[in-house]
């Protein structure tokens, strides 16, 4: 990604690692704080809250408490979705 990020900015690869940095960094700490990050046609990040659950230890068939939690989440966008067909 370094690479082709490089090759199409016309910048170094150093300097497309930290624009690449930048730009994961930003997303990073607006879900941190509970917000969604929308790049118009590609996609949307945001944070999913979990219920808790029982689960199964799959070595011994046990059943666990699976507390609640958030997890990372991705929306396709209606033109990345329709570049991909």
């Amino acid at each position: 990604m370094v690479a082709a990020l490089a090759d199409q900015t016309g910048q170094t690869k150093v300097m497309a690692t930290q624009m690449l940095d930048a730009i994961l960094d930003i997303i990073m700490k607006t879900l941190k704080k509970g917000d969604q990050v929308t790049l118009t046609g590609f996609g949307s990040f945001l944070v999913r809250k979990t219920n808790a659950r029982v689960g199964r230890n799959p070595k011994t068939g046990e059943a666990i408490n699976i507390a609640a939690g958030k997890r990372p989440a991705f929306k396709s966008g209606k033109a990345f979705k329709a570049y991909i067909k």
